[in-house]
């Protein structure tokens, strides 16, 4: 690695941790501005002013915010995520419960969507403003209109209500065989998988496309290349940096998607014990999700940026 890209990867990690220490604010400043009170919340309506206001005091919600802050991000950087008040337990065993199960369901959903996207971009590219193209132009177009929840939602009123194939929550629990992991996994990857292809087919499209117009592609038709040697020997390894630029950002779609696919679906992951922390004014899991969430992104982001500062032909030979 030469000392341009040194100095440009340094900058980016840099600017990486600067952003999630931001990122870190803003989360602690929206959480605290939640409305209602996380002792009131605990104790139930019925409770004493000076039950709540003792409560108070124990779980540090008297003292200045500018100290609860600081308090809260040496307990994250020390791996001390707090207590989750809801749940009686450190807020880093909650999440370690869950975690896998996210995890796994992300990790599916990317080895099935990411070489069906890229396989449909790159055919989309070689058959461009043909009949295959338009179709899957319409077809991707479509699918990133829709949003997931109606996806979800037909899904299960086809596959679950209709049909009876799959069942309408994912019981994770229930798993004994491939069998019932592929029933029960089916319907979440397939609403996953649905906008995720189809946000990483037009991105793929667009870079592939790009490289097509390029100079040196139309030198390598001239000496009489073939479409398929064009595209896989010349195009595709210049056009890996916006592609993996467009896989990670297309990935990042999941830390929102999950979201609704966890909820509807019932599946025990981070993002629904994230929408039960909200409705519980559990304020330390609350804080805990969002800022895994966003350093999943974040690191997603950085990943693709990096990949294609690496993958630029200049900088490698400056």
């Amino acid at each position: 690695m030469n000392n341009s890209i040194f100095k440009i990867v340094l900058g980016r990690l840099s600017s990486g941790v600067s952003t999630l220490l931001i990122v870190s604010l803003v989360i602690f400043a929206i959480t605290s501005l939640l409305p209602g009170d996380a002792a009131q919340q605990i104790l139930g309506q019925f409770a004493t002013p000076e039950q709540v206001a003792a409560l108070r005091i124990q779980l540090g919600l008297d003292q200045p915010a500018p100290l609860r802050y600081l308090s809260w991000l040496g307990g994250l950087l020390s791996g001390d995520l707090g207590q989750s008040v809801s749940n009686a337990m450190p807020v880093s065993e909650l999440m370690a419960g869950r975690l896998p199960n996210s995890l796994l369901l992300a990790g599916i959903t990317t080895v099935i969507a990411v070489p069906i996207a890229l396989l449909l971009g790159i055919a989309s590219a070689m058959c461009r403003d043909r009949f295959l193209d338009r179709i899957l132009n319409v077809c991707t177009l479509s699918m990133v209109a829709v949003p997931e929840f109606l996806v979800a939602t037909l899904a299960v009123l086809i596959f679950a209500v209709h049909l009876g194939w799959l069942p309408a929550l994912s019981y994770v629990s229930t798993v004994e065989g491939i069998g019932d992991f592929i029933r029960i996994y089916a319907m979440p990857v397939l609403t996953l998988c649905a906008v995720l292809v189809a946000q990483m087919a037009r991105m793929t499209r667009a870079a592939i496309i790009n490289q097509l117009d390029s100079p040196y592609i139309e030198m390598a038709r001239l000496k009489g290349i073939g479409p398929l040697r064009r595209v896989l020997n010349h195009a595709l390894p210049n056009a890996l940096g916006p592609i993996a630029n467009a896989v990670a950002l297309s990935l990042s779609y999941l830390l929102g998607g999950v979201i609704i696919v966890e909820t509807i679906f019932n599946y025990p992951g981070i993002a629904g014990l994230m929408v039960d922390a909200v409705a519980n004014r559990d304020l330390a899991l609350v804080q805990a999700c969002a800022m895994l969430f966003c350093t999943a992104y974040l690191v997603l982001v950085l990943i693709a940026d990096l990949c294609a500062i690496l993958s630029n032909p200049r900088l490698r030979h400056q």
